[in-house]
């Protein structure tokens, strides 16, 4: 009974050794390969009496070996029970194989080391592809960081501008005091100040690399509004339009004050650009809550949109619907982006002919 039951065992642990889909390994204290199973084999690319010509040692990368021999040692003066680690194999072709090793030591009844037991599997795919996503993201954080340093010499070239135009300001007004009352250079004045503003604001976001929404400002969003209707109030007046701003003062949205001005501003420049000349251009900015949102809905009478046609490329970049010339497809592009990164969305409704509505949804302030 007993040596039947040990011979049931002995075939069981032979299937298991030769059939198993994993490589498995005997090897010798002195690291020869003792027993391998086809596993190993098809692995490493040897036949049997090559890699029992040789130790693991001749096979492993020089870079892993000094770690492996340590584990091994540890594993001999019973400091640990087992280990496993990522090394890499040279293949008998030539090429670098990564395979994940695990080991552990069998020992006599007097406690005395036998042999290894090692379990090699190929797991190369993963770390080339851990690899190359390591330098894609490598290269995109160089990108980015070349990005950052570009916006800051633009955000700082655009600083010096606006104070030049500033100082030009100033001494207009002390050399010609007649004219400080005019609509026009008091539009020029408060035209540079908000050019300031914009620069500011330009200023902080380069030196934004990423942002918690714990980080946003609590923004007015009215008073977001009526500024950016007084920055397009030129344009607006030479296309006879009219911009209504029903937002109430305590609307308050989640954002970065940039971000807030760029996104009101591109929908206003966008209704007027996108008028229809067969009426007067209407602007309505209204805004409600729902849920956790703010909804700011900017509904026009202009030229309006095939979405059936369009809706899908809308806010890609680089395209644009209607044959504007001043058309670039970058605004609602960016407006996109922008409202996401404050984590909102932008939903629209459109008709050709009718106009166009934009919902964009901010979080509550």
């Amino acid at each position: 009974m007993t040596k039947s039951l040990k011979s049931i065992k002995g075939k069981l642990f032979e299937n298991i050794f030769t059939h198993a889909k994993e490589g498995i390994a005997i090897v010798g204290l002195k690291g020869d390969w003792i027993k391998v199973n086809g596993s190993i084999l098809n692995t490493l690319g040897y036949t049997e009496s090559e890699l029992y010509a040789m130790t693991f040692k001749e096979i492993t990368h020089k870079d892993d070996l000094k770690k492996d021999l340590k584990k091994m040692n540890s594993l001999l003066d019973g400091k640990i029970e087992n280990y496993a680690m990522n090394k890499r194999y040279f293949h008998k072709n030539g090429h670098v194989l990564w395979a994940r090793l695990s080991v552990s030591l069998v020992r006599d009844d007097d406690h005395r080391p036998i042999y290894f037991i090692s379990q090699i599997s190929d797991i190369s795919k993963l770390i080339n592809s851990e690899l190359k996503l390591k330098s894609m993201l490598d290269i995109a954080k160089e990108q980015n960081d070349k990005l950052s340093d570009f916006a800051e010499i633009i955000t700082h070239n655009l600083k010096t501008h606006a104070y030049n135009l500033n100082t030009l300001v100033s001494f207009i007004a002390q050399d010609l005091p007649e004219i400080i009352d005019k609509e026009e250079f008091l539009m020029l004045k408060d035209s540079v100040i908000n050019l300031s503003e914009t620069v500011s604001h330009l200023t902080d976001i380069a030196k934004i690399k990423s942002h918690n929404y714990s980080d946003l400002q609590s923004l007015n969003l009215k008073e977001y509004i009526d500024k950016s209707i007084y920055n397009v109030s030129a344009l607006a007046k030479n296309a006879n339009s009219k911009i209504v701003n029903k937002v109430t003062e305590d609307f308050k949205v989640k954002a970065i004050p940039a971000y807030l001005d760029s996104i009101i501003l591109n929908f206003l420049t966008n209704a007027i650009k996108y008028r229809s000349l067969k009426r007067q251009l209407q602007v309505n900015i209204d805004c409600k809550y729902e849920g956790k949102y703010i909804v700011l809905k900017i509904c026009d009478n202009g030229l309006g949109l095939d979405l059936k046609k369009f809706g899908n490329k809308l806010f890609s970049l680089y395209k644009t619907f209607h044959y504007n010339t001043d058309a670039t497809g970058v605004g609602l592009f960016i407006t996109k982006n922008h409202v996401e990164s404050l984590g909102g969305f932008i939903e629209v409704k459109s008709v050709v002919d009718i106009g166009t509505t934009f919902f964009i949804y901010l979080l509550r302030g």
